[in-house]
């Protein structure tokens, strides 16, 4: 139990790690979260402080889920959980570190919408369930141009592959996590859900064209 608390406290740390933030401030002078849509993500990044920065606070923010869920298999290889709650505690390190990630103790609570974290998590879970769920986002990115229909997309994919069994024999537990952070994805993303009703949602591009904005 003390080598599971230490691992619960440190995903939860490390999803804390505002790489949108912290990169804005130390490279650029400027908090991400004061600009473009308010989120400390790395959409928001790629909005406000470019490609470059987007790419990097992307790859970190994914780092973090993948790292934090992979710490499962560490615990597993200690004999401190068992094989058969591999998956269990790879959703629940990933679901701290995607609630780090939201809601950072070191950026006063005020973080992103955790969807590049959750990704991260699902890749060490299963790599070909974390190549599907880019799929269709790419798919819905690239025929609507909204992140956030992408990102709702992807998170609904993973709960549904993992509750169909493609990631493996899951327990009820497992099956209500990934649910839960399905919900998760789509409360982070509820004011863009009322911005898509709205018809007021932004759109983004990967080829800049006029005066749309380019991932």
């Amino acid at each position: 139990m003390i080598w599971i608390t230490i691992s619960v406290l440190f995903c939860y740390l490390l999803g804390s790690i505002p790489a949108a933030v912290w990169t804005g401030k130390l490279f650029f002078g400027v908090d991400v979260r004061s600009q473009g849509s308010g989120n400390a993500g790395a959409t928001n990044t790629f909005r406000v402080l470019g490609k470059k920065a987007g790419i990097f606070v992307l790859l970190f923010d994914v780092a973090k889920g993948w790292a934090a869920a992979s710490l499962a298999g560490v615990l597993l290889n200690n004999q401190i959980i068992e094989s058969e709650n591999l998956l269990f505690f790879k959703l629940v390190f990933g679901l701290l570190a995607v609630l780090g990630h939201v809601y950072p103790v070191f950026a006063g609570f005020k973080g992103g919408k955790g969807v590049a974290t959750l990704l991260g998590m699902v890749f060490s879970i299963s790599w070909l369930a974390g190549l599907i769920c880019v799929g269709v986002f790419l798919v819905l990115f690239l025929i609507f141009h909204f992140v956030s229909v992408g990102s709702m997309a992807g998170g609904i994919t993973f709960s549904g592959l993992l509750t169909s069994g493609f990631c493996g024999e899951a327990s009820v537990p497992a099956v209500v996590l990934s649910l839960f952070l399905c919900g998760m994805v789509i409360y982070t993303h509820r004011g863009n859900i009322k911005k898509l009703v709205a018809g007021t949602e932004n759109k983004m591009y990967f080829i800049k064209s006029g005066s749309s904005k380019a991932v």
